[in-house]
């Protein structure tokens, strides 16, 4: 989720499914909803995987996981920075140490 594109990517374009609701801001709008519908897929994949993992509420942190994503999709994009993704992959490894680890 966070890594990074081609090298030789430039300028960054970010999430095309943000692009593509920020073109079509009406929500009843077929790509809008085709966006909003890929973003969901994408919150219920990774609650699948963070269930797997054993994390105790795994929606609320596929929800902090993919909202992570979506920022940084969108500063690395506004920034032209294609390494942006480190910052939120540094802080979804503190959310999945925390999440992972038993309570003592």
């Amino acid at each position: 989720m966070f890594d990074l594109p081609a090298p030789d990517t430039s300028p960054v374009r970010g999430c095309p499914f943000i692009d593509a609701a920020a073109e079509f801001p009406d929500p009843h709008h077929a790509i809008h909803r085709y966006a909003r519908e890929q973003k969901l897929l994408m919150a219920q994949l990774v609650t699948e995987l963070t269930a797997e993992l054993g994390a105790a509420e795994p929606a609320v942190l596929a929800e902090q996981l993919v909202t992570l994503a979506d920022g940084a999709a969108s500063r690395a994009m506004v920034l032209d920075q294609p390494d942006y993704g480190r910052h939120a992959r540094a802080a979804a490894e503190t959310l999945l140490d925390r999440a992972l680890t038993p309570m003592s």
